[in-house]
């Protein structure tokens, strides 16, 4: 409306009949009450919670009761981590940090602590989070020191005017805003280790040293305790909605097991293995990450939101169930929205994955045929 036929209108309202002050007063309550009314709707807002643990070769006939459980109550706690954030008011861009955080210092998850090696014995590890309410996201590859790249991911968001950075000036600039650095000994573990070696002995490619400040190679046999290709395209990630309405994503990853030249795939890559915006919804990704920068997934199943109106499981149905395996890309994602519309999709026998809204129970799954 025009400023002077606005307040023609409101000087026409407090002088048409009656008290001027009566109807002034009647406008301002109406406004207040309109105000009051966008608040009470925006207070309605139920936070939410969708997580992964990686997409693979997961199947029951491969994987112990012990495990089964091990995983479900992994998932469940990292699920309660960020529940708990949210309970408390946390925006969700706290609880995506939260719940990662968790998984990275789990080993049983290829991130963080349970990150694959390269094929020169290394753990490099990727990251990202992105803010679905300013369009804000950081980033970080290659690192090797720092003990959460997700965190260091939200400090590149935050602290720097950059949203990537890689290797060692990834981990400087960590350590340059107080993030927890560690010797790098500290993400090997013995299992990703032998797996490491096996692959490469199957390949035919030269086996690296064991890495320096390690505990001494058991004497005995190592068990399996999962199908050899469960993490071999792992990672961790998490969208979240909280109460105000706002929706944010993050991912964490070790990459491929027995990667070369300094290999980065989707998941740090904003658009590809993550991505958030309040106008569509929020994605994080996990799968072969070459054919997910291809496609921009993350992006991709936003756009459809976004500019085609469609509902969010049918979005990412077609780019996971479609497109990707149109192009022979194996994977999944996980998604929410700011209406609160939750979903995941993926193409390989299964993916670790559990959700939660608010005052419900939550639910954890593995397996292709669960629903």
């Amino acid at each position: 409306m025009r400023t002077g036929l606005r307040i023609g209108v409101i000087a026409a309202t407090i002088f048409a009949g009656g008290s001027g002050a009566v109807q002034t007063e009647r406008v301002m309550a109406a406004s207040s009450a309109a105000a009051g009314g966008a608040a009470a709707a925006e207070a309605k807002h139920k936070w939410a919670i969708v997580l992964h643990g990686g997409a693979g070769v997961i199947e029951r006939r491969s994987m112990s009761a012990e495990t089964d459980a091990a995983y479900r109550a992994s998932l469940r706690a990292a699920i309660q981590g960020a529940a708990d954030v949210l309970d408390k008011g946390g925006s969700s861009v706290d609880a995506v940090e939260a719940a990662i955080r968790l998984m990275e210092d789990d080993p049983l998850f290829n991130a963080g602590r349970g990150a694959v090696f390269t094929a020169e014995g290394k753990n490099e590890l990727d990251s990202a989070v992105m803010d679905g309410a300013t369009m804000k996201a950081g980033a970080a590859a290659g690192v090797t020191r720092t003990r959460h790249p997700i965190s260091l991911a939200r400090a590149v968001m935050e602290k720097s005017p950059h949203v990537m950075l890689i290797g060692a000036g990834a981990d400087q600039f960590a350590a340059s805003v107080g993030l927890e650095q560690v010797d790098p000994s500290y993400f090997f573990t013995e299992r990703r280790w032998q797996s490491l070696i096996r692959q490469l002995k199957k390949e035919g490619a030269p086996v690296p040293a064991r890495p320096q400040g390690v505990p001494p190679a058991p004497s005995g046999g190592l068990a399996e305790i999962e199908p050899p290709d469960a993490h071999k395209y792992g990672t961790v990630g998490v969208v979240a909605l909280d109460r105000n309405g706002n929706i944010a994503a993050g991912t964490s990853t070790g990459g491929t097991q027995a990667k070369r030249w300094g290999r980065v795939g989707d998941s740090p890559i904003i658009g590809a293995g993550t991505y958030a915006s309040n106008q569509s919804c929020a994605v994080s990704a996990t799968g072969t990450g070459e054919y997910f920068i291809r496609l921009t997934v993350a992006r991709t199943i936003c756009s459809l939101v976004q500019y085609k109106g469609m509902k969010l499981q049918d979005a990412a149905d077609e780019v996971v169930q479609k497109e990707l395996g149109a192009i022979h890309g194996d994977g999944g994602v996980i998604a929410v929205a700011p209406d609160g519309q939750l979903a995941w999709s993926f193409n390989t026998p299964g993916m670790y994955r559990g959700r939660v809204v608010e005052g419900g129970a939550i639910e954890v799954k593995i397996y292709a045929d669960e629903k």
